[in-house]
């Protein structure tokens, strides 16, 4: 279930985002100066997925353990941001990375990555082939729902919510269905079903965990805002890293107007372009912060002006809302916004598509 959020986060092989890509190489004078402390020495699951990329490269066509290596390194984007897991994840896909004759479990994980770098077509192409051989397989169902969904086509993607019914837990086959069903006209009838589902306690608490996140969505949307809070708060008490979940509990305390809630929330989380934005609208909206505003804004605009030489579009959201909302740019955000709604349909696309036309005058 956890390689499903993974939406947001760009993939690079060899680079890390945040380095400016004008800036002048910088050469240590001393031996003893930290460039960055890797987040592998402070956390043992790192640790262990550091080890087995060491045994996968002496093994590279060991497909039991490439699709290990991927899983936990698409995990580890999850938690941390940090786009460089996916190239990880991508990189063990190597050996099966294009074909048809490729085994199951990499040919799904595949998917995931494409869902990931917003090659939705891609991905979808690999979960028709992989369900056109075994409609049982429900995880590649649930991931073709979701990418679905993604796309707007939500009849389609309810249609794969309710073939997983007799192959997955009842509170995933309602979650599957839920956004879908509340996108769709029917958001009353989706919240409800999904809090009867997270009254029953246990279970996985990765797969609770996302249910609690998009009951807070859907809550949202309703106006219930005391209920979508206590949601978010549920879910962040059962995974307090997952940057999908902070990042759409950052958009809640913006649109109340929390800045200061958003600082605590975010402030370790600089290293992910998504979460660094919302950090900076904070930042914009508190005076006493202004100069880690400014070097914010300015480390995002070196981001995306490097993620363009890359042809690097998957930012396409985030960087309308940049130069919307904080560089006060509404034709380039507007561009940028109806670029982004020709690839992905979701609530936070439209309104950002709105709110960049109505800021450039072409709506009122």
């Amino acid at each position: 279930m956890s390689t499903l959020r993974v939406r947001v986060l760009a993939l690079l092989l060899t680079a890390i985002a945040a380095a400016p890509a004008a800036a002048a190489p910088f050469v240590p004078q001393r031996d003893d100066v930290v460039l960055e402390r890797l987040p592998e020495k402070g956390d043992p699951a790192l640790a262990q997925l550091k080890r087995m990329r060491a045994a996968l490269a002496g093994d590279p066509r060991n497909v039991e353990l490439a699709v290990s290596v991927a899983r936990r390194a698409l995990d580890a984007a999850r938690m941390l941001g940090d786009p460089r897991f996916l190239g990880q994840a991508q990189a063990a896909l190597a050996p099966w990375w294009t074909g048809d004759d490729v085994p199951a479990s990499a040919w799904l994980l595949r998917a995931t990555v494409k869902q990931t770098q917003h090659d939705f077509a891609g991905s979808l192409r690999d979960l028709d082939a992989l369900l056109a051989a075994d409609p049982s397989l429900a995880q590649a169902r649930l991931t073709r729902a979701t990418v679905l969904t993604v796309v707007g086509r939500y009849a389609d993607a309810r249609r794969d919510c309710a073939a997983l019914a007799g192959r997955a837990s009842a509170i995933v086959v309602i979650g599957c269905e839920a956004t879908p069903a509340s996108l769709s006209g029917q958001s009353a009838a989706a919240y409800d079903a999904l809090l009867q589902a997270l009254a029953y306690r246990g279970g996985d608490a990765g797969v609770r965990e996302w249910a609690l996140t998009l009951a807070a969505e859907i809550a949202e949307r309703l106006g219930d805002l005391d209920a979508a809070e206590r949601h978010f708060r549920d879910a962040r008490a059962l995974d307090p890293r997952d940057a999908y979940l902070k990042g759409a509990y950052a958009d809640f305390l913006l649109d109340r107007g929390r800045a200061r809630d958003v600082l605590t929330l975010l402030r370790d989380d600089a290293r992910n372009d998504s979460l660094l934005l919302r950090l900076a609208l904070a930042e914009q909206r508190l005076p006493e912060d202004r100069h880690a505003f400014a070097a914010h804004r300015d480390e995002l605009a070196a981001r995306f002006d490097a993620a363009h030489r890359r042809g690097d579009s998957m930012h396409r959201r985030e960087e309308a809302r940049f130069r919307l909302a904080i560089e006060g740019d509404a034709k380039t955000a507007l561009a940028l916004a109806r670029d982004n709604w020709t690839v992905q349909r979701e609530p936070a696309d439209l309104r950002i598509l709105i709110e960049a036309a109505r800021a450039a005058g072409e709506i009122r």
